[in-house]
């Protein structure tokens, strides 16, 4: 299968087709130079910013904190502007104008032509703005608010002014692809595809976007269409009427010679193409997506995929890169972030503390990557809790944007599990509290929407769902031998378990498969030892966790001990090591921040491979 979608002209950063699970050919990439203006005091308004021209330029779709976006400004920024104009092409004429942002950080208003369109809370996840049956060119204004101190759900963003230990500089603003698409009034919205294993076939439930007068009117005699191809040509095909129900349901059954599972050894990928035809069979909408048939089960302590165990070998993902923070500079670096990860041995990521960029997905599904979804919750804690200085209370903005990215990426089957919060820590006490609350609001969330995977309360720390599908614990013990003993709970029914302060802050285990989800962290720089002062170090410019090993040969006899007290427990269905690259000052990646060797990858790899093949040996017998 070949890169998804059509590519924008060149000269365009990030030029390639941003959602490559529902390709329309038609379309106008938005990156590149806008009007630009910060507004430090949120006085925007007042002061006619929506009406005038900006006074600076910035580079679309990099946030102004990064230095791909020529802005580089790094203090707080509670408010930015964006201006340009959008010239609709003559081809678009008689359908609708979709303007489409992939993220923006954290609360947006557009206007158009002086008419507000559109508003969004929350950083992480995409919005539409329907602009009607625009003509000519346009005059498109967007407001960002990015507030210090406001509860918002933040990922990894500093809330002090500088970064430290684990956290890293702001992403404010636009920072994921702005385009446009024109579509009918009813056109297709985006598909919801389910894998079935054990019927051998798929299930499309297809929901329909109505616009205009009348909500787009009569639609008796409509018919939806899906087509699955291999290869080979056409492997199935079903229709149904598209004028009965919001969103149109239908099986497509696959012939037993063209069944072909999706898994990390054999990714495989079929091409669905979707029509929407009206009474006289006149096309009315297409789309071209893609689907993956796999399977994710629990047996006992085990998670299946495609009805056998393969231990997951995760790693920790954060997703920022030097030059463009949140945004890749690249879609090939979008790639060669998973290509890195495989040649290390992991077989998958927890994509940890943002929603990432739906292309990055996209190379997981074709490149047989096993990923856990997540949402950039962190920081969030118990009401009135301060956390640097900040207060980070969930709200209900957490569990909308949650909801936004499962529709949003149901369909890759990349995707093994869910995690929606990320190291809570509320106190266990015999009063409910608003984070209790949200943490089964977001689980009951992931589990309505999605009822094919996993889906994990927490990661680390404060489990508070009885029912979560599994369990786990973090762990950042350093001597290999002091970890294997704390992990070795697990064939007794006691595995490890966070706690604060030496006390229970998580409901009872009740036996669910469980895997130690974060572990790790060995701080290492090439160029320094243990014996390395801190301030020799770079003072707050590194951090890690532990005491650092005295030479690579004793990073890679820690890693391997790390990794083999996991690997060697039967009853564990993986684990994830962090870190992938250093970040900032966050120096225990496997790689460097800028991607570069930093290791003997090949020794990396070589410790996780003992339990894969033993797996593969147990299969073929």
């Amino acid at each position: 299968m070949t890169q998804r979608g059509t590519t924008a002209p060149g000269g365009i950063p990030r030029p390639e087709y941003p959602r490559p699970s529902m390709v329309r050919p038609d379309w106008l990439n938005l990156n590149g130079p806008w009007e630009f203006e910060i507004d430090r005091a949120d006085t925007g308004i007042e002061r006619g910013l929506r009406e005038r021209p900006l006074e600076g330029t910035i580079t679309v779709p990099f946030a102004p904190e990064s230095a791909l976006s020529g802005v580089e400004d790094t203090d707080f920024l509670h408010a930015v502007w964006y201006r340009r104009e959008l010239t609709v092409p003559e081809s678009w004429a008689g359908r609708r104008t979709l303007l489409h942002f992939g993220a923006v950080d954290h609360d947006a208003t557009v206007w158009v032509n002086g008419r507000e369109h559109g508003r969004h809370r929350g950083g992480f996840t995409p919005f539409t703005v329907d602009l009607g049956h625009l003509r000519g060119t346009a005059t498109v204004v967007v407001r960002a608010r990015d507030s210090r101190r406001e509860p918002q759900a933040r990922g990894k963003q500093s809330t002090r002014h500088g970064n430290y230990e684990c956290l890293y500089t702001r992403t404010t603003g636009i920072w994921q692809t702005v385009w446009a698409e024109p579509v009918p009034e009813v056109s297709l919205a985006r598909p919801r595809l389910t894998p079935d294993v054990a019927g051998s076939a798929f299930h499309l439930e297809q929901p329909l976007r109505r616009s205009g007068e009348g909500r787009a009117g009569d639609r008796a005699g409509w018919t939806l269409t899906a087509t699955v191809r291999d290869g080979e040509g056409v492997v199935a095909e079903a229709g149904v009427r598209a004028d009965l129900d919001l969103s149109p349901r239908l099986t497509l059954p696959l012939p037993a010679d063209r069944v072909r599972l999706w898994g990390p050894e054999d990714p495989y990928l079929y091409d669905v193409t979707i029509t929407l035809r009206d009474a006289a069979g006149e096309v009315v909408d297409a789309v071209e997506t893609y689907a993956g048939l796999r399977s994710v089960s629990i047996d006992g302590k085990a998670v299946l995929l495609n009805g056998r165990p393969v231990f997951q070998r995760l790693v920790l993902d954060q997703g920022y890169y030097p030059d463009g923070l949140m945004t890749a500079p690249s879609d090939e670096a979008l790639a060669r972030d998973i290509e890195l990860s495989l040649r290390a041995g992991f077989n998958g990521a927890r994509l940890h503390q943002k929603v990432f960029e739906e292309r990055f997905l996209f190379h997981a599904d074709r490149l047989g990557y096993l990923c856990w979804g997540e949402f950039g919750d962190w920081g969030a804690v118990e009401e009135g809790t301060a956390v640097g200085g900040e207060y980070q209370r969930p709200t209900p903005n957490f569990i909308a944007q949650w909801l936004e990215a499962l529709e949003r990426d149901y369909s890759h089957p990349s995707i093994v599990g869910w995690c929606g919060l990320n190291e809570t820590h509320q106190p266990l006490t015999d009063r409910g509290q608003v984070l209790d609350d949200v943490t089964r609001a977001m689980f009951l969330a992931a589990k309505a929407m999605d009822t094919t995977r996993p889906v994990l309360d927490a990661s680390g720390y404060s489990h508070r769902v009885l029912e979560s599908d599994v369990w786990d614990s973090h762990n950042y013990t350093q001597d290999p031998d002091e970890f294997a003993a704390e992990m070795s709970g697990l064939q007794e029914g006691r595995p490890h378990t966070n706690t604060r302060g030496g006390e229970a802050i998580s409901l009872p285990y009740s036996g669910q498969p469980w895997f130690c989800s974060e572990f790790g962290g060995i701080w290492w720089r090439p160029d320094a030892t243990a014996s390395t002062s801190f301030d020799e170090r770079g003072g707050d410019s590194s951090w890690g966790y532990g005491k650092a090993p005295e030479s690579e040969e004793e990073f890679h006899r820690r890693f391997a001990g790390l990794t083999g007290a996991l690997l060697d427990d039967p009853l564990m269905f993986g684990y994830c090591y962090t870190q992938l690259t250093d970040v900032f000052q966050e120096q225990n990646g496997v790689y460097s921040f800028d991607r570069s060797v930093k290791l003997d990858v090949e020794r990396v790899r070589e410790a996780q491979l003992r339990r894969a093949a033993v797996e593969r040996t147990e299969d073929a017998d």
